[in-house]
């Protein structure tokens, strides 16, 4: 593949905008700021060149272009960038601009991993529990989550609050499940909202219960909201029913607002 239309910039040309400087360009509108970014990952930034390659990706400033994504992430990762080598292995994992290869892409989240990427880790992770191009190792699964966990990674907290409230690997420990739920969804994550909602309605502190699976219905992607909806409603404890009418006003007023309900009519299992 070509080096794309950009020309090299001068070193002077590129040392006039400090990385503080350049993040304010990229702010920008698109146009400038991809002369920028152009120029300075066809002159070995690496970051730029990560970041050219999500622009690539997801149509920020030129069409949508897979296979320069991948050209973009894969010419920095084999520089040495972790969240590059990450971004390599979702392109093998989903095809975008190259064939799909379960096992190219768990050897890039591997080394994402290795080189220190949250990201990186998770989803090796991910593939050890779920034996995607590497066999299936639930206990090295839960090295890789807990690793991103230590690092805060909010996904990776909730997947080891799952392995602490099932048992998985590990002794059983609410407690400790309960915790990690809690960080998961001070982070951000959808799912960790979720279950440390459960967690506190078990514990009859409906208030707050309610205030996290709203944040829940809100945050997450409709077939996830839809299999809560079940599987809140299908629960045998009141107060984890209770909180689907939480969810249902949650979606009652993003309706009210312009975003169309989720459909509850398809049966789904517990998230």
């Amino acid at each position: 593949m070509d080096t794309l239309p950009f020309r090299v910039a001068s070193a002077l040309e590129l040392g006039q905008l400090a990385p503080d400087a350049l993040r304010h360009v990229l702010a920008g509108p698109p146009g400038p700021a991809l002369r920028w970014l152009g120029a300075a990952a066809v002159g070995g930034q690496l970051d730029a060149q990560m970041t050219l390659g999500q622009w690539f990706l997801a149509g920020r400033g030129v069409p949508p272009d897979a296979a320069r994504a991948h050209y973009w992430f894969k010419r920095a990762a084999l520089c040495g960038h972790a969240g590059a080598a990450n971004l390599v292995g979702r392109c093998y994992e989903n095809g975008w601009g190259t064939p799909a290869d379960a096992r190219a892409a768990t050897h890039w989240f591997h080394t994402a991993a290795l080189r220190g990427s949250d990201w990186g880790m998770y989803n090796f992770a991910t593939s050890l529990a779920l034996g995607r191009g590497i066999a299936a190792s639930r206990a090295a699964a839960f090295t890789w989550f807990e690793r991103a966990a230590a690092r805060g990674h909010a996904k990776s907290l909730n997947v080891v609050g799952g392995f602490y409230e099932d048992g998985w690997h590990v002794a059983r420990n609410l407690a400790c499940a309960a915790d990690h739920y809690r960080r998961a969804a001070a982070g951000g994550d959808f799912r960790g909202c979720f279950n440390h909602a459960r967690m506190l309605a078990l514990g009859g502190h409906e208030t707050p219960a309610r205030a996290w699976v709203r944040r829940a219905a809100v945050t997450a992607h409709a077939p996830f909201v839809e299999k809560m909806l079940h599987w809140l409603r299908a629960a045998p404890q009141p107060a984890l029913r209770a909180l689907a009418d939480a969810v249902q006003g949650a979606q009652g007023a993003q309706t009210h607002q312009g975003a169309p309900a989720v459909p509850l009519s398809s049966p789904g299992s517990p998230p």
